[in-house]
């Protein structure tokens, strides 16, 4: 009820009955994105570093997953972009699932906050795996489960969060709606043996936690923001004196998985 109460106090009036698995909202959430210029600053942040984490000396398309709402193309300029919906703005259509590529075609995979949308991790990233060329780079941007971030993404956060199940699978419902935004930590940190002994021909090369606070302060694309967008270089400058406490405030990891072979 906790959570009620905080949505109704502090949500955005624009985005109240907000229909995530519309198609039409998802460029809404682009509009907002563009328009709350703190949040933007977080995203410029996210595509800067994903742009600079591409696999050198291998050729090939890079391809981004759920990209309908972004603008990640301004910083990878032959970026190939999807979306599970029907959206104009975007390349191509498919389910994360089912990726529609030649085997070892592919040079990246980019996507931010998009992993724990999949109803089934483990087809994604054998799908992935068959596509990517080796040394090719599975590289996102996800919400990560620390004591900090436990308690934003149960109390504040919209998104279904449930860092206790068993199963990396979860019920398939809409496909934006439909979501554990623990998922991320799950596959890839309390189950991270697993996922190693399950996927040998993937490499965890990088496990990076990041952004304690300004995703919250942007108000994210439910809340308003807290915070005028002059202040988030002044933000970033905190974060940054706060990285030695990262594994107990993060909200965020960037992860990159390499192709072995």
């Amino acid at each position: 009820m906790i959570n009620n109460a905080i949505h109704r106090l502090f949500s955005d009036p624009s985005t109240r009955n907000f229909d995530l698995d519309a198609p039409e909202n998802t460029l809404r959430r682009a509009g907002i994105i563009q328009s709350k210029l703190f949040l933007k600053q977080f995203y410029q942040d996210c595509y800067r570093s994903i742009s600079k984490m591409l696999p050198e000396k291998i050729n090939g398309p890079v391809i981004e997953l759920g990209a309908g709402g972004g603008f990640l193309k301004e910083y990878i300029p032959d970026l190939i972009t999807s979306e599970i919906l029907a959206i104009p703005t975007v390349d191509v259509q498919f389910d994360g699932r089912f990726l529609p590529f030649k085997h070892a075609s592919v040079r990246a995979l980019v996507m931010l906050d998009v992993f724990h949308h999949i109803p089934d991790p483990a087809a994604f990233l054998a799908q992935a795996a068959h596509i990517l060329k080796p040394g090719g780079h599975l590289i996102m941007i996800e919400p990560w489960v620390t004591p900090w971030s436990r308690f934003v993404y149960r109390y504040l956060h919209h998104e279904p969060f449930n860092p206790d199940v068993n199963d990396w699978c979860f019920e398939k419902g809409g496909p934006l709606s439909a979501a554990n935004s623990a998922s991320p930590w799950i596959v890839f940190d309390r189950d991270r043996r697993k996922f190693e002994y399950r996927f040998l021909e993937w490499q965890i090369k990088k496990i990076h936690l990041h952004t304690p606070f300004c995703y919250l302060l942007s108000g994210g694309l439910a809340f308003k923001s807290m915070l005028p967008a002059a202040l988030y270089p002044l933000c970033k400058r905190l974060e940054n004196l706060l990285q030695p406490f990262n594994h107990l405030l993060s909200m965020f990891a960037t992860i990159v998985l390499r192709r072995k072979y």
